[in-house]
């Protein structure tokens, strides 16, 4: 039974935000000059504190009409470089992302009431880095990856199934098989900005922007 406009709202309206005894506090005079180390900080933080899969995040890009698009993927790194994502190229992000190379990214960890918000320019890694990323991940990864074929349409599960069988078998045979489509991506970030939730509604933003010098400036925004 499907609820109804009512019951729907009631629902929402019921749904507690942040249900944690206590958020932890963030003093932005703390902060250090770069966000980098904020951020590996607060993600080691977020797995601490039992958030799941505090890794995953969600990527926005934009298609050639410049409508938005939004997925939730895996996090591969973070270093000096950028944030590291990782796609096939021929699928419907790595299409946007050739088109145009801007994006950004979402994480939300509830179990501290913090978000990080990054956006940038995305670059694509040479074959030989993107071949090592997917290697260094699990037999799952790469039989996923060896189904390739990610944002067609498909006529049947059963389809799927045979295929993914086969990308399975040939991941536990053959395991350093290429996956040519496989692209790792860095996003180059010229903002990132950290969130922290407050019980009272005065949330820290804390918002590093790059200058054209390649200098970071950190700014407090209005919650």
């Amino acid at each position: 039974m499907s609820d109804t406009d009512d019951q729907f709202r009631t629902l929402l309206h019921s749904l507690r935000v942040w249900d944690v005894p206590e958020l932890p506090r963030f003093d932005p005079a703390d902060a250090p000059a770069e966000p980098l180390p904020l951020f590996r900080q607060w993600l080691r933080e977020a797995a601490e504190a039992g958030q799941p899969e505090p890794h995953t995040m969600s990527l926005a890009t934009a298609d050639t009409d410049g409508r938005p698009d939004v997925r939730t993927l895996m996090l591969h790194d973070a270093d000096g470089r950028g944030w590291h994502f990782a796609s096939h190229r021929t699928s419907a992000k790595g299409r946007q992302l050739a088109e145009r190379p801007q994006a950004a990214l979402g994480f939300y960890w509830a179990a501290l009431g913090r978000q990080v918000r990054v956006r940038g320019s995305v670059s694509a890694a040479d074959p030989a880095e993107s071949h090592a990323d997917l290697h260094a991940r699990s037999t799952g990864a790469l039989a996923a990856a060896l189904t390739g074929r990610q944002s067609e349409l498909l006529g049947s599960y059963e389809e799927l199934e045979q295929a993914s069988a086969a990308a399975w078998e040939r991941a536990e045979s053959e395991p350093d098989a290429p996956v040519p489509s496989w692209t790792l991506y860095v996003l180059e970030p010229d903002e990132v900005e950290f969130f922290q939730g407050d019980e009272r509604r005065r949330h820290v933003r804390l918002r590093y922007r790059r200058e054209a010098d390649g200098v970071w400036v950190c700014e407090l925004l209005w919650p």
